[in-house]
């Protein structure tokens, strides 16, 4: 029986016999040539679908293992990390490059988070949210690690889910600017790695406090 091809970022799919692959693309952001050579690929190779995640990635789904590593050389872009125990996404927002509601520069901040942290090892997945307002248009709230932009600066909360057993995020610290929510994040993931308990860093919290945590961060 065919398995999932991870060394070359392919998910085995339903049928048992075709695979679909994900195109790493920060915060869904891209330029039209790569969303043209995107569609060329799926023509070329008779594709089943292009499908657009939650993640802001797209999925290109139904092909042949022995496409797999023409696919990738003719994409020219390198694959997302989709599953394993690692930084899975950073999901961001428009942010105030786009959106006239915002109030963080969420592309900035999101597209440093992915540009350190994307596919980083941790003990179990990790996902990120960055949302340049309240609104929370990244689902800040229901990731690992979320930030939230306010007029007075960022808002950082952990360990939401928003997977089979649903969890909101807990208030860490507010009122950041940029350089400071990047050293706070970084002490979070790192201090979590540390922990190297194979659990959602949600549960992990949940076990110790939220007090506990913030004092292991000098918070």
């Amino acid at each position: 029986m065919k398995k999932d091809r991870l060394d070359k970022g392919a998910v085995l799919q339903r049928d048992k016999e075709t695979f679909a692959i994900v195109p790493h693309i920060p915060g869904g952001i891209c330029t039209p040539d790569t969303l043209k050579k995107i569609a060329e690929v799926a023509e070329k190779y008779k594709l089943a679908a292009i499908k657009i995640t939650g993640a802001q990635r797209v999925a290109l789904v139904g092909i042949k293992e022995e496409d797999l590593d023409n696919i990738w050389k003719d994409l020219g872009i390198k694959p997302a990390a989709a599953v394993g125990s690692c930084v899975r996404s950073v999901k961001f927002c428009p942010g105030t490059a786009f959106c006239r509601l915002a109030q963080q520069d969420a592309v900035k901040i999101g597209m440093k988070l992915d540009e350190i942290y994307y596919a980083y090892p941790l003990p179990s997945k990790f996902k990120i949210g960055v949302s340049g307002c309240p609104n929370c248009c990244a689902e800040s709230w229901v990731k690992d690690l979320g930030l939230i932009g306010f007029k007075k600066g960022w808002k950082v909360v952990v360990g939401g889910n928003a997977a089979s057993r649903p969890a909101i995020a807990q208030e860490l610290v507010d009122g950041l600017n940029d350089d400071e929510v990047l050293e706070v994040v970084d002490k979070v993931i790192k201090r979590y790695k540390e922990y190297n308990k194979k659990k959602r860093i949600g549960d992990l919290i949940k076990e110790i406090g939220i007090e506990t945590f913030k004092k292991e961060l000098g918070l």
